[in-house]
């Protein structure tokens, strides 16, 4: 009996030693690229569990956690998950997890197959990483690769390229959907910020859309209204414009939409999305 209990509490150790080991070596990649999370994924009766939040927020989602209910929020998509709970609503519409999330270090954890229902996009666990890949953004029926952004300061300029789908479909939406009224091209425009000419905008940034070759399928530049002079010499002018290269089109621009795609870039910076191509700022 004694050597029973014995072989028993061995196996419940080596049980959890595999659970555990699983845990610290398993990785996140979203569309190729390692994230970092706090949490590692773990298996659990039979189910690939992941922490939904780091995942989520770099497939473009928000999430936001109250008592024991998840909303999950992207464009018109709303998702209320329950803890401890199979049972769920996506757009009011009742759906069935195949396991319930949970709380492990405060942070909610979900059956990586949820990820894939909700998203559309496929997701596998092997060698130790889970992968998520989604659907690439497409303009004009080609595929965008990545997004070239650039921007420039008083000694010299960056270039920077964004290769997840997520992000560069938001930063496309952000931009696209948030062009106001057609304007004419103001009298002065460049990088740098003109101080002798009133109305004239500087450059806050180029957004390149590139598909596999490198090519650019859409270019927008955003820019803003400088503001060295009295108000009376630039009453009535927008703050920012967005400039479509490919149309050849200016147009008013939202404030709003700008400091968006700003906090999504930084994001996806802080979460190894954004690698530098150039930088010779001085």
């Amino acid at each position: 009996m004694l050597k029973k209990v014995i072989l028993g509490a061995f196996l419940a150790i080596l049980s959890c030693s595999a659970s555990t080991a699983y845990a610290a070596d398993t990785q996140i990649k979203v569309d190729g690229i390692s994230v970092v999370s706090d949490v590692k994924p773990e298996f659990k009766n039979n189910r690939t569990m992941v922490p939904l939040r780091v995942i989520s927020e770099n497939l473009g989602a928000n999430v936001n956690w109250s008592k024991s209910e998840v909303t999950l929020t992207k464009g018109n998509m709303k998702v209320i998950l329950n803890l401890n709970s199979t049972s769920a609503k996506k757009n009011g519409e009742k759906i069935t997890l195949d396991a319930k999330p949970y709380v492990l270090h405060n942070r909610v954890i979900v059956p990586l197959r949820f990820i894939a229902e909700t998203f559309g996009c496929k997701v596998d666990y092997s060698n130790s990483t889970v992968t998520v890949d989604t659907k690439p953004l497409v303009i004009d029926g080609v595929k965008i690769k990545a997004l070239q952004y650039e921007y420039h300061m008083t000694m010299g300029g960056v270039v920077q390229q964004l290769n997840g789908n997520a992000y560069n479909e938001a930063i496309y939406q952000l931009i696209s959907k948030n062009k106001g009224t057609k304007v004419k091209a103001p009298d002065s425009f460049s990088w740098s910020v003109n101080p002798d000419t009133p109305g004239s905008y500087y450059k806050n940034g180029q957004y390149n859309f590139l598909d596999e070759k490198g090519k650019s399928v859409k270019q927008y530049d955003i820019y803003s209204l400088v503001k060295a002079f009295p108000a009376e010499l630039i009453s009535g002018l927008p703050d920012v414009l967005v400039y479509d290269a490919s149309e050849d089109q200016w147009y008013i621009f939202s404030n709003a939409a700008g400091d968006s795609i700003g906090q999504m870039i930084n994001k996806a910076e802080k979460n190894g999305f954004l690698k530098v191509i150039s930088n010779n700022v001085a």
